[in-house]
């Protein structure tokens, strides 16, 4: 490890409301300078242990009241407004995203926050009408959801405040305690968060953190049978070796998606559809798993289409990430730059085109436009994750429905019509979690359910919808 340098701030990992540090370290850097941000922690085998033990233990032994639990993530919703700019500029360091996008995040989080505090009031069993069966007259029957008991989380970096959130929100709002483990990448966000929950009253051991590399803190979090749900968003790679290990316990797995958005020959607002699907494939450096990715344009308007979304890559500032100015900022490594890099010289080897982009300064990617591809090429049939995009002309709009069910994705998908027959269809036959009509995959509204189905996950995330997931319905009758 790299000799820690004046004014780099070292964290811990928090078990049972004291934050531990050790010798043993690992070097979160700044995503644009590439030098030392923080040294975090890392949590051993025993370690980690005594984190879902201190869970375990605060479940059986401290309840909060249904009152506390939306007092105590409303003070803390409170807190992060106030605390704001601190934890953007955190976001805006450890993760590479601009300051502007940092606040934005910051925004969504406290809003999740809230959601999860109102939905804490609103968990409740339903009445069972048992006595229709015959012979069950003189009984009477509802049914009531409880906590599942130690929640592990496993978060990942591209929204490391936000989707952080919406697991630590739900799994408190719900009554659990938590088994945080941030991706190593950016883990100081979800430290920052838990400082605040700390402040805003939440008990010891509600919240414990672990902090290290997957591959060596997994394992040990995986193999635990104390813990009774799983809540993972990342690759789909990872995301099935989690189902694998976990037997019949609960899981929630977000795991990414290849987002097509399609633009008909129809559509009344072709420049808001044009800007919406460039501007969401290129926000975050394309690292979100709805980030726009594939773009099917109607041949009537497919030159149209392609000459606004090249003048409007061109168009977008590239630099420090601290810059107002910026409009995106560098991917999370250059080994992953490096690796979006390959993808598009493969694309080119095989007959794509760059229009616009496709180079690298260091882990700066320049906004990318390719034609030219086919559905076999990596930059069409997997997670690009970076800030490029593929346009690609149809005429038949039943083969374009038909090509973008064929993926092993269906997390969301974005359309653009005036055909009030062609959407609905659309919304029944698209095999997508989420379908948005006239707007881009990357649309979401942090209240409503939100997952995907065949290779992008399993259960919905959303405060009421991981409240549910969280939680277990149990029936009770009464023999009156």
């Amino acid at each position: 490890m790299e000799k820690q340098t004046e004014f780099v701030e070292t964290y811990g990992n928090l078990i049972g409301g004291e934050w531990i540090k050790g010798d043993d370290q690992f070097v979160v850097d700044n995503k644009f300078s590439h030098q030392p941000y923080a040294y975090v922690s890392k949590a051993d085998e025993d370690l980690v242990k005594k984190a879902i033990a201190n869970a375990v233990e605060t479940y059986k032994t401290v309840k909060l009241t249904v009152t506390e639990r939306y007092s105590i993530l409303m003070k803390a919703a409170e807190l992060f407004g106030k605390r704001k700019e601190e934890i953007a500029l955190v976001i805006c360091r450890e993760a590479g995203k601009t300051i502007t996008d940092a606040r934005a995040e910051v925004d969504r989080g406290i809003q999740t926050f809230i959601t999860s505090a109102e939905e804490a009031k609103r968990i409740a069993g339903q009445g069972l009408p048992i006595h229709g069966q015959p012979g069950n007259e003189q009984k009477m029957a509802f049914s009531i959801r409880v906590p599942v008991g130690v929640v592990c989380a496993i978060t990942p970096f591209n929204f490391p405040f936000n989707l952080t959130a919406h697991k630590v929100g739900p799994a408190l709002a719900a009554g659990n305690t938590i088994v945080l483990k941030p991706a190593e990448k950016t883990p100081v966000s979800a430290i920052k968060m838990a400082e605040v929950l700390q402040e805003a009253g939440l008990p010891n051991g509600f919240l414990n953190i672990v902090n290290g590399y997957g591959h060596e803190v997994g394992p040990v979090l995986l193999k635990d049978e104390r813990i009774a749900m799983y809540t993972f968003t990342g690759s789909p790679k990872v995301g099935r070796m989690i189902k694998s290990e976990t037997g019949i316990r609960k899981v929630t797995l977000e795991l990414g998606n290849n987002s097509p958005n399609i633009i008909h020959k129809d559509v009344k607002d072709l420049k808001r559809a044009v800007d919406l699907c460039v501007s969401r494939g290129y926000s975050n450096s394309g690292q979100a798993c709805i980030s726009v990715q594939r773009i099917y344009v109607h041949q009537d308007i497919y030159e149209q289409v392609l000459q606004e979304a090249k003048l409007y890559a061109e168009s977008i500032v590239l630099g420090n990430p601290e810059d107002d100015a910026t409009n995106i900022g560098p991917m999370i490594s250059i080994k992953e730059a490096e690796r979006v890099e390959n993808w598009i010289q493969e694309a080119v080897e095989a007959g794509a085109e760059v229009v616009t982009g496709g180079t690298r300064e260091g882990s700066l990617f320049k906004p990318t436009v390719l034609t030219a591809v086919t559905e076999e090429m990596k930059v069409m049939c997997e997670e690009l994750f970076a800030p490029v995009i593929n346009i690609v002309p149809f005429e038949n709009i039943e083969e374009v429905l038909a090509t973008v069910n064929n993926s092993r994705f269906g997390l969301q998908v974005g359309l653009f019509t005036s055909d009030l027959h062609l959407a609905m269809r659309a919304a029944h036959e698209l095999e997508f979690g989420g379908v948005n009509i006239n707007d881009v995959s990357t649309f979401r509204a942090d209240i409503l359910p939100y997952g995907g189905v065949k290779d992008s996950g399993v259960g919905k995330e959303g405060p009421r919808s991981a409240i549910e997931e969280m939680t277990e319905e149990k029936v009770i009758t009464i023999h009156i």
